[in-house]
């Protein structure tokens, strides 16, 4: 695959979970509450969690406008997503109220983390330091000096 295919791909995958993180995170919620919301009853944390994906929503949105300008952005939502997901895995088991997490949110943030850092992805928007080499390439990450 070319990297203008990959690019695609990243692209597509940062505006498909931008606008799922925008505005799909509430209705599901609402429509499927023992997959998607935590506790029994009325709770705050449906909102308050809306308005932390909606936001990282947004940023996704712009960011698949030049991806490897954002990569930081696409690997903390990649990470953030996984560790998200474990620790919500590991709630849900604990607590037998809550597995039904475990068909819902859990498999669909390790779904989103794995859509915008598939392998395709991770060429494109690799790790980066602004102004250095690849740390991959073996650099140490030293800045150029001025001139």
């Amino acid at each position: 695959m070319s990297n203008t295919a990959r690019l695609g791909y990243l692209r597509v995958a940062l505006i498909a979970v931008g606008l799922i993180f925008l505005f799909g995170i509430y209705p599901l919620g609402k429509l499927w509450p023992s997959g998607w919301t935590w506790g029994q009853g009325h709770s705050h944390y449906l909102l308050m969690i809306q308005g932390v994906y909606a936001t990282l929503g947004i940023f996704l949105l712009m960011a698949a406008k030049n991806p490897e300008a954002n990569s930081s952005l696409i690997w903390f939502t990649v990470w953030s997503s996984v560790v998200h997901a474990a620790i919500m895995a590991g709630q849900a088991l604990n607590d037998s109220g809550e597995r039904g997490h475990l068909l819902g949110d859990v498999p669909a943030l390790v779904n989103c983390g794995g859509r915008v850092g598939g392998p395709d992805s991770a060429r494109l928007a690799g790790p980066r330091i602004v102004g250095a080499r690849s740390l991959r390439s073996g650099a140490t990450g030293s800045a150029p000096r001025a001139r």
